[in-house]
């Protein structure tokens, strides 16, 4: 069974048009043509690949496997391409990493400024999405590196501790939650919050805590990072849900009070993953071991945040 990349990149624009009319002319092709090459797809491969109607065409369950696999192919293809020009422009590798929105933050800054001092060559992406996308993007190929946060599967995998943090709720001074020591998310879920911009990992976290506790989640403004944020609680704007490691070090500088929350998701281990170790570029693989080598010494069950902040253990 013979397919080019001429078949797959019809068969992708004709599907995310749901036209084959639309789909011939995303691909430079005559609709004749175009009708031609996806009979002569169906008949190589035994089975239709597109249910046509007076409104357009919808796949059928062969179709939606030839979409999934052709997007895959189409995006290494992409990655093919953008990789050798950059060895043409003088970069002589390239690394894709994806990770939440803490390790972006708090952790990953350092490590990437002494990696990118030492690899001159390399040039490194980096993404924030949540846990499960970077899963997907490893198991599809269109990530070498994930840190991920959270019980999230990652059957296929190889996983590596990597940090362990835990959610926490920061008030100004002075508000009626200022004096607790611990909360649940449901309890602080009655008073208006400040969050990230809608479309960060943080906030779609947020809202699916929120979600399941069906309860509403009240956000009288987005900002764009977590030093706003505390910022804008401490002027008693609202009250904000952050990684305890980020918000201990703003309460050092800022007015604002730290509360750990008591859910058991707010307890948040971190995690490296990979594809293959084995299979990774040799520049690759220096970067997940200088990542390793940031780590704690030790990864106990609790970390008491405040108190060892100042210890490097965060």
């Amino acid at each position: 069974m013979h397919f080019d990349l001429i078949d797959i990149r019809l068969f992708v624009n004709i599907a995310k048009s749901n036209s084959l009319t639309r789909g011939a002319e995303s691909s430079y092709m005559s609709l004749p043509a175009a009708s031609v090459r996806i009979k002569s797809m169906e008949e190589r491969l035994g089975a239709k690949l597109l249910y046509r109607t007076s409104h357009g065409v919808t796949l059928t369950p062969a179709g939606q496997t030839f979409l999934h696999h052709g997007t895959i192919v189409l995006h290494q293809l992409e990655h093919l391409e953008r990789d050798l020009l950059e060895y043409a422009n003088g970069i002589k590798g390239h690394v894709r990493v994806f990770a939440n929105t803490t390790s972006i933050s708090e952790f990953l800054p350092r490590v990437l400024q002494r990696y990118l001092v030492t690899h001159p060559d390399i040039q490194v992406d980096l993404r924030e999405h949540l846990s499960p996308e970077i899963v997907r993007a490893l198991t599809e190929e269109t990530a070498d590196i994930g840190i991920i946060a959270g019980n999230v599967p990652t059957s296929g995998l190889e996983v590596m501790p990597y940090r362990r943090n835990r959610m926490v709720v920061v008030t100004p001074a002075g508000h009626p939650l200022a004096d607790r020591t611990e909360i649940s998310f449901d309890e602080a879920l009655d008073y208006e919050y400040v969050g990230l911009v809608q479309g960060s990992a943080s906030h779609a976290f947020m809202s699916q805590a929120a979600y399941a506790i069906n309860k509403p989640l009240k956000i009288r403004i987005h900002v764009g990072n977590f030093e706003a944020l505390c910022s804008m609680v401490e002027t008693n704007v609202g009250i904000g849900m952050l990684p305890g490691s980020t918000a201990y070090r703003y309460a050092k500088t800022m007015n604002i009070h730290v509360i750990p929350l008591t859910d058991s998701w707010a307890f948040r281990d971190i995690r490296i993953c990979i594809r293959s170790m084995e299979k990774l570029p040799v520049f690759a693989r220096e970067l997940v071991e200088l990542l390793l080598s940031d780590r704690p010494d030790t990864l106990s069950e609790t970390v008491d945040f405040e108190a060892s902040f100042d210890s490097a253990i965060l």
